[in-house]
């Protein structure tokens, strides 16, 4: 007896995976306590439908009670098996229905605040356009000016070994006398109104309507950049002043709110240091918009007509991914000859033109590993001001485990456990 139920239940789980619906109806109509029995492995008879993509037996299974929230050994749902091999609408049909258990990683919804996100400033996009408004605030004996040397950010270090004061390194924060000399020399070096401080007081947001040419208790910021600068000339006023050299792990030894001010400026000033002329016609361009606009000063040029990118600054889509293995207790992660000795990140790319952010990671982690990529999902984004990225991030689902390290892009790539990973 024993047995014939054992091949009751796998004649049943067959059906199921081959989408027999006639079939399976008739053997639920005779003995509808098999829906939710598993097999030796866990799986269940809506896992099977859910991994060959049946959508109307997952519906039958469904009508009939089948339980949702049976994992199997590798502690699966149907749901996560369905997601696991793209079939977006066996989940949406799961997901629509009461009961569905959310992946264990792939349910976070929340918005994140990243790195290079957060800011102080709101960016007042509609004062780019007054000219008027915007020199009131350049020569406002409060406005603040922060200096950039070759795209590098002067910065100060406060507190150290004759303080008691943790070491801290802040934008330095500089008046509009400090740069009188640079602000006279508009085509040679770009000023770029960054925004205003979303804070008049600790107790006193801006309002919209504050926003005039008269209201000087607005602070405004503007960012400039300028060629083989010394700091010397600052050191006097600004003491421990200095400009923050390359690599990446430098600028992220500012606080978060700064950050967000230095990917802002530094990304726009380093348009302004690669398209100083024209891209269409090569003719000689000028500066609009607050630094956000390069205008071609050759009539009839077509970048003149038209919406595209060769007026605005332009920002780079780049795919970055934590690829998790598929019995979902180790990641993918790789390394560039660049790195220092025993780094591994994860796996990152440019996304290309006429490609979605699913497809630019599956082909990137191909690639770079030769690992193969089944379903995606965006997590969340910051700005990456090396010079002008914005870093997608996303969860991938492996549907291959071998590697093939290309050995261009990157020179080495593994699987890291949970533990690995922590430590």
């Amino acid at each position: 007896m024993q047995n014939t139920r054992k091949e009751m239940i796998s004649q049943f789980h067959n059906l199921c995976a081959l989408g027999d619906t006639v079939k399976v109806s008739a053997l639920l109509s005779h003995s509808s306590s098999i829906v939710n029995e598993t097999a030796e492995n866990g799986w269940s008879a809506l896992m099977y439908g859910a991994r060959n993509g049946h959508f109307d037996i997952v519906k039958i299974l469904l009508e009939k009670g089948c339980d949702k929230t049976l994992v199997n050994k590798a502690n699966q749902t149907a749901l996560d098996v369905a997601k696991f091999w793209g079939h977006k609408h066996i989940v949406n049909l799961l997901t629509n229905t009461k009961g569905s258990k959310p992946h264990f990683f792939l349910n976070a919804k929340e918005e994140h605040e990243n790195y290079f996100s957060s800011t102080i400033l709101d960016r007042k996009s509609d004062k780019r356009t007054d000219n008027n408004w915007l020199k009131s605030k350049q020569n406002q004996a409060n406005t603040i000016y922060i200096l950039f040397s070759n795209l590098n950010p002067l910065v100060k270090l406060i507190g150290g070994r004759d303080s008691s004061r943790e070491p801290e390194i802040k934008l330095c924060r500089l008046q509009p006398e400090e740069v009188k000399e640079y602000l006279s020399k508009p085509e040679d070096i770009p000023l770029i109104f960054l925004g205003v401080e979303k804070e008049l007081s600790p107790n006193e947001s801006i309002k919209p309507k504050a926003i005039d040419e008269k209201d000087d208790r607005i602070i405004a910021w503007f960012g400039l950049n300028a060629e083989n600068v010394s700091s010397e000339q600052f050191e006097k006023k600004h003491e421990g002043c200095y400009f923050l050299q390359p690599p990446m792990p430098a600028f992220l030894q500012l606080s978060p709110k700064e950050a967000g001010i230095l990917a802002q400026a530094r990304s726009v000033l380093a348009w302004h240091s690669r398209y100083k002329f024209c891209p269409t016609c090569g003719s000689t361009t000028v500066i609009e918009e607050g630094g956000y606009k390069r205008t071609c000063l050759k009539e009839g040029c077509p970048s003149l007509k038209g919406v595209h990118n060769t007026s605005y600054p332009r920002v780079d889509p780049v795919v970055i991914m934590l690829v998790v293995h598929p019995d979902g207790t180790q990641c993918l992660l790789g390394r560039q000859k660049r790195f220092p000795v025993g780094m591994f990140s994860c796996l990152a790319g440019f996304i290309e033109p006429g490609e979605t952010i699913e497809d630019a990671v599956r082909r990137e982690v191909e690639e770079e590993s030769g690992v193969k990529v089944g379903h995606v999902e965006y997590v969340s984004c910051q700005p990456w001001p090396m010079p002008s990225s914005l870093m997608i991030g996303c969860l991938a689902v492996a549907i291959s485990t071998d590697i093939s390290v290309d050995k261009v892009e990157i020179e080495d790539a593994r699987w890291f456990t949970r533990e690995q990973v922590h430590c």
